[in-house]
Parts: structure tokens; C-alpha cells; sequence
């Protein structure tokens, strides 16, 4: 074979290469985005307890499909960072790294749970301290974020894709003087009795209120409590969580059943399962973290 046909063939060769190395790339990025399309099933119910303390805070709950995350917050030089205690503040380990800003992408991107139409998100600020400041801070943290958020206003409110609670030290005067605001408060039982706002507290948030830890049968005057509980917050318009309580299937078979909004769980995983009704394993008791 001559000089011509040689250096054809090695160009046809680089083509080739050059084409293969497209080919793959073109595969490869209609891959990424049907992954990126594929719509994971939104769970009302389930609610990430310190979901920050997971691998991959706010990640592994919305392949969850979960609809409720917790973040605590400190007021640390001007930035709201999340940890569960002080010492363990890290540097960029923000609300709006980990948070606001991840979640807006989703929402206006509708990718994941927000594929669904309609889908609504909470996220739960839990303020560990320095209420006031932490709030004059999120205020202005959230504006960006106006677009994607639940709007409290005079004349109503209007809902977004996610709602922002503040619990913990909550600066509940300061909060209830702004007539327009991006976030409402964690209320608790006894503001049921009190004629308080939805408006203003649109949750409510109670330690677990009963001796029964999930073994055995749930006692039938247990489980009317729960449910004369769930039945008042609602005809109030209002949502119900609780914290501290049997982090195991028997106690979520009960709050699903009695209608409880938000389940708490440090087992994403597990939790999920049982709300998309797919077999597991039978769940031991892990009490949670407060």
C-alpha cells in the first residue's frame, strides 16, 4: 500500500476515534438527562429528622422522595450555618449552600420530586439561639428565593413550592410584625386551644405525648388522643408533627393512620419504604436525636 493510502487510513482512524468519542459523550449526556427527568414520587408524609447529619444532607432525603427536612441553624459572622451544636459549625456548611440554593435549583428546574406538579416541600429552620438576629438574617436570605417559596401576607397566603418554618428560638413578635413574609412558625398543641393564626403557625410541633414506645399494641386511648389530636389541627387548617417519639413501623403505622402531616425518621430509607407500601425488614426502636 502506498504513502497515499497509508495516511488515509490513519485519518480515517482519527475520524473514527473523533466520532466513537462523540458518540459516547451525546449517549452519555441524553443518559444524565433522562436521569435528571425521571420523576421520584413525592411522600407528603415523610419529614428528615436533623436531616443535615445524613451523608448527603437534603440529597438523600429528595431521592427519598421526602416532602419535610430540618435544618438547625447558628448565627456565625453574619451567615446562618448548620449544625446540631455550636462546636460543630462548619465553614460553607450554610442554610443557602445546602438548602435554599439546592432546592430552588429543583424547583425551577422541576426535576425530582418536583417533577410532579404540585409538589410542596417543607423545610423546618430549627434556631438553636439569638431567635431576633437569626430571623433578621433569614429575611433576608429568603427574598432571593421569593419565587419558589410560600408567601404570608394580609390578605392570605399564597403557596410556593416550599415552605419555610422557623422553630427553636423563635422570634415569634418579630415574625407576626412583618405583614409580608417568606416563613411562618412551629406552633405547638396548647395553640390550638388559643385561637392563634394558621397563618402564623401553620404547624404544629409537640413532643411525643405518650408512654407507648412503638411495642406491642398501641393503646386504644392512645389512639384516640392521636387521633382527636389530627382531627382539631386540621379542621384548624393547620399540619401535625412530633419529635422524640419510636423512630420504627408500628409508631408510623399509627401516625399514618391517624392522619399525622409530617412522620419524623432518622431512616430515610426505611421510612420511605413503608410509605410507597414496599416489604422491609421489621424496624427495631432508635430513639431520636432531639
Amino acid at each position: 500500500m502506498g504513502r497515499m493510502g497509508t495516511n488515509w487510513l490513519s485519518r480515517w482512524g482519527r475520524i473514527s476515534e473523533t466520532a466513537n468519542m462523540f458518540l459516547r459523550g451525546f449517549l452519555g449526556l441524553l443518559l444524565v438527562s433522562a436521569f435528571r427527568l425521571v420523576a421520584v414520587e413525592p411522600l407528603p408524609q415523610a419529614h428528615s429528622h436533623n436531616d443535615y447529619l445524613h451523608r448527603r444532607p437534603l440529597l438523600d432525603a429528595l431521592e427519598q422522595g421526602f416532602c419535610g427536612v430540618e435544618a438547625d441553624v447558628f448565627l456565625v459572622d453574619g451567615d446562618l450555618l448548620v449544625a446540631h451544636d455550636r462546636k460543630d459549625v462548619k465553614p460553607g456548611f450554610t442554610l443557602r449552600s445546602t438548602y435554599l440554593e439546592p432546592l430552588a435549583q429543583r424547583v425551577r428546574g422541576k426535576t425530582g420530586i418536583f417533577a410532579t406538579p404540585g409538589t410542596r416541600l417543607q423545610l423546618l429552620v430549627d434556631v438553636k439561639r439569638d431567635g431576633d438576629a437569626v430571623y433578621e438574617v433569614l429575611k433576608r436570605q429568603l427574598e432571593p428565593y421569593s419565587d419558589i417559596l410560600t408567601r404570608f401576607g394580609p390578605t392570605g397566603i399564597s403557596t410556593g413550592a416550599v415552605t419555610v418554618v422557623i422553630s427553636g428560638d423563635r422570634a415569634v413578635e418579630r415574625i407576626a410584625a412583618d405583614a409580608e413574609r417568606l416563613c411562618a412558625v412551629d406552633g405547638r398543641l396548647a395553640q390550638l386551644e388559643d385561637g392563634s393564626s394558621a397563618a402564623l403557625y401553620p404547624l404544629m410541633s409537640e413532643s411525643w405525648p405518650f408512654r407507648w414506645r412503638g411495642e406491642g399494641a398501641m393503646p386504644s386511648a392512645d389512639r384516640e388522643k392521636l387521633a382527636s389530636i389530627v382531627s382539631k389541627a386540621h379542621a384548624q387548617g393547620r399540619k401535625v408533627r412530633f419529635w422524640g417519639g419510636p423512630d420504627r413501623l408500628s409508631a408510623w403505622e399509627e401516625m399514618k393512620r391517624a392522619g399525622v402531616d409530617l412522620i419524623n425518621t432518622d431512616r430515610l430509607p426505611e421510612l420511605g419504604a413503608f410509605l410507597r407500601g414496599e416489604p422491609q425488614p421489621a424496624a427495631k426502636v432508635v430513639e431520636e436525636t432531639q
